[in-house]
Order: structure tokens, then sequence, then C-alpha cells
């Protein structure tokens, strides 16, 4: 098998097979999942997952980690429910502010050479603290712009799997084939021949950062567009779930080694992993822990034909 597709090819293809089992196990388990109705409703919140797992991406291409996804997106979501639909200037404002906190974020990591996982650590209990200022109880309101993009119903295929070709398009346009792409993937993989062929690394990370924070406001934005109101903890799990769906989808921790098609490939796996368990009819409780046992059974298959290729690699 591993004759026939390179490292890139099943970079993509193992999250795609997990994708097309786990859609085939639940049409299964209810059939009448398998319509235009039915697929709106399985795949209703992939898209503020599919963009948190995007923005998580761009900070994993330049090797490090955002462990204050979830918490940035709930801050987001609430100055979308409050700010955004009462006062919209303002809320403009706030959330570019908030992007370029993102990108002077990248700069201090760079310039004191500090853990990503500390500082971002760090950054959530800011976030968290600014989103129960901005939403003390949960409510708000959808601003109308906003709610109708999420629910509009284009032919043939739901609003979610819509945006989410979109969104995975786009980003593997941005991150795969554009020279700016090229640049972040070489700051991850060899800051030193990036440096040297004249490109500015804290440029660089300035950039992914602040790009990676863009995609999480319009995480945020999304998820109140479904969602209709806000809370400071509405999307605390994302941390977990864009980390998640970016390793799903064939993305490492380290050499800029990412795959966008792949990273939105792994968020849909994994929103379609809760309503596969609900069909099970396995306890909320447990639902965590089995949405990682599919992660890890996917990962050690990765690994397997990972090794498999290097070792005809060799012969």
């Amino acid at each position: 098998m591993t004759k026939f597709f390179s490292a890139d090819s099943l970079r993509l293809l193992i999250p795609a097979l997990s994708l097309v089992g786990l859609l085939a196990a639940v049409f299964y388990l209810q059939p009448r999942a398998m319509s235009y109705t039915g697929l709106n409703l399985l795949f209703n919140l992939a898209v503020p997952i599919a963009l948190a797992t995007i923005a998580q991406m761009l900070i994993m291409t330049v090797n490090d980690l955002d462990l204050s996804m979830g918490t940035f997106v709930s801050f987001v979501a609430c100055v979308t429910a409050t700010f955004l639909q009462s006062s919209p200037l303002l809320g403009v404002l706030i959330l570019t502010a908030a992007i370029g906190v993102y990108a002077l974020i990248g700069v201090m990591i760079h310039l004191r050479d500090l853990p990503s996982i500390v500082v971002t650590l760090g950054m959530s209990f800011v976030w968290g603290g600014l989103a129960v200022l901005t939403l003390p109880a949960p409510g708000g309101e959808a601003p109308g712009w906003i709610r109708t993009i999420m629910t509009v119903k284009p032919p043939l295929l739901p609003m979610a799997i819509v945006a989410s070709i979109l969104i995975a398009v786009v980003s593997h346009y941005v991150i795969m084939r554009s020279s700016f792409g090229v640049v972040l993937r070489g700051v991850g993989g060899n800051s030193r021949s990036v440096a040297r062929a004249g490109w500015s690394i804290i440029g660089a990370r300035a950039a992914v950062y602040g790009l990676a924070g863009f995609f999480a406001v319009l995480a945020g934005m999304a998820l109140v567009g479904l969602t209709t109101s806000a809370d400071a903890n509405i999307a605390l799990r994302y941390t977990l779930l864009s980390i998640a769906g970016v390793i799903l989808g064939g993305g490492e921790f380290v050499g800029g080694r990412v795959s966008p098609i792949g990273a939105v490939i792994g968020a849909l796996t994994l929103t379609l992993a809760g309503s596969f368990l609900s069909f099970l009819r396995i306890s909320p409780d447990w639902q965590i822990g089995a949405q990682g046992a599919i992660l890890i059974l996917v990962l050690t298959l990765r690994l397997a034909l990972n090794r498999a290729e290097g070792r005809k690699g060799k012969s």
C-alpha cells in the first residue's frame, strides 16, 4: 500500500478513511441521518471547531502549542454576543485588538525564548477573566447577520459541510501553496535557513500568531451564530479538540509538518464522533474518553503505516 502513497498522501488518506468509516457507522446505526437534515444535525457545530483547529494548526506550524485556544474562542463569543451586537464598531475594535495581542504573544515568545505552552497557559486565565467580565452570566444575542450566514441552506449540501470545504481550500492555499505559507512552514522546519534567506523570523511568528487569532475570532463568531447566545465557558473544550483535530488530520508537533485539509477532516471526525457515541448510548461522562480512544486508534494506524513506509524505503 505504501508503494502507491507518499508520506503526504498517507497524511491525508488516513483521516479521510477515518471520517468515511465513522460516517458509515453512523448511517448504519441511524439510517435517517443519511439526508440533508440528518447531515446538517450531525455536523452542525463543525464550522467553529474546524476554524479553531486551523488556528491551532497555524501555531503548531512554527512548533508551538496554544493552550489558550478554548478560552480565547469563549472570549470572542462573549464579545460577539454583547459588543458586536449592541455596538458593532466597538466590537470590531475589541476583536481587532485581540488579534493584535495574539501577534504580540508570538513576538514575545520568540524574543524571550519562552515556552509557548507556559505563555499560552497563562493567557488562558487572562482570556477567561476577560470573558467573565464581558458576560458574567450566560446570555447575550447573536448579531443578525452572523445568524443569517450560519443558518443559510445551500442546495445539495448543508452549510456546515460547504463552509468546512471552503475553510479547507482557503487554508490549504494559504499554508501549502502561497510563498507566505512556505516561509511559515520553513520556520517550523528550519528557522536558521529561513533567516539566512533574508526572511524575518519575528515577522513570521507575529504573522502566524495574528492569523491564528483571526481564525479563532471567526470560530467564536461562528459559534455564537449557531448557539444564538454566549457563555464565558462555551468553548473551553476547543483547546483539546483543536489539538486533537490537527494530530488526527496528519499534523505533527515539530518540523512544520501540517495538513490544512487533514486538519479540517480531523475536526469533522471529532464532531461526528460525539454523535456516533450518542447513538451507541454511551454516557456523556464516558464520551471524552471514548473520543480519546478513537484518536489513539487512528494514530496507531498512522504510525504503523509510516513505519511500514520507512522499512520499504530502506529495502
